[in-house]
């Protein structure tokens, strides 16, 4: 599943990883983006560190057997975490859905934590390019949820995603315990103090505030992208 930064990428996961039948992984190709980048974010020493920093052996792992003997391996991605220069070739290996919210909403969030962001950082770009790979090559269009609809209809969501993708719906996928997981990455204790609060969807809940005047133009060049994939996604009944 392919998300961008400040969604609910990670009560996803919780989701996903609360399933008897599913492996999950947490942004295996964090620890290669802020080595390629350098960018500053918390906690960066650690967790290049502690993670795998070549894109290869990830995705050697990524594409190989489940792990743990599972049926379903859960990917969460990021997907601006896909650097220009790397072999896209093993996506084709994969089945994809994209997560996607707001550019609005998104990005008064994440201004607080990077406010020197570029349009690349929101991962609008990337997941378009990923759904217009994955349309030529199979002729029909993944699954694109909007957080906002997974929030207001999570269990409606859910379930379709679930068909869509051809496993059952479990009832684990509602609810969840709080705290933390062993498959999180280290970087947890930086950005997951809600989600590990959380034992389920939180109802959804409009950001009011105005976006400061200097990320409009930003804004607007991410509202393209997101509605290319808004009008495609999967709706709401």
């Amino acid at each position: 599943m392919w998300s961008g930064p400040r969604n609910i990428s990670t009560a996803m996961m919780r989701a996903w990883g609360n399933r008897p039948d599913t492996f999950v992984c947490d942004e295996p190709l964090y620890a290669h983006y802020l080595a390629v980048t350098g960018l500053p974010h918390p906690g960066r020493d650690e967790v290049i560190a502690h993670h795998e920093t070549d894109w290869r052996k990830v995705v050697a792992w990524l594409t190989g057997p489940v792990p743990q003997g599972k049926a379903i391996f859960f990917q969460k991605h990021m997907a601006h975490h896909l650097l220009p220069g790397m072999d896209d070739a093993w996506l084709d290996h994969l089945t994809h859905a994209f997560l996607i919210r707001d550019p609005r909403e998104m990005l008064l969030s994440l201004v607080k934590v990077t406010p020197d962001i570029t349009l690349a950082d929101t991962g609008l770009v990337q997941q378009v390019e990923i759904l217009r790979r994955q349309e030529q090559r199979t002729g029909q269009t993944p699954v694109i949820l909007d957080a906002r609809d997974v929030l207001e209809h999570p269990r409606e969501m859910l379930s379709t995603l679930c068909d869509r993708l051809g496993v059952a719906f479990t009832q684990e996928m509602l609810t969840w315990p709080a705290g933390p997981r062993p498959t999180d990455g280290i970087w947890a204790k930086y950005w997951y103090a809600a989600v590990e609060k959380s034992t389920g969807f939180e109802a959804y809940r409009p950001r009011t505030e105005a976006l400061p005047v200097q990320y409009q133009t930003l804004l607007d060049a991410a509202n393209s992208f997101y509605q290319l994939l808004h009008e495609r996604r999967m709706r709401p009944s």
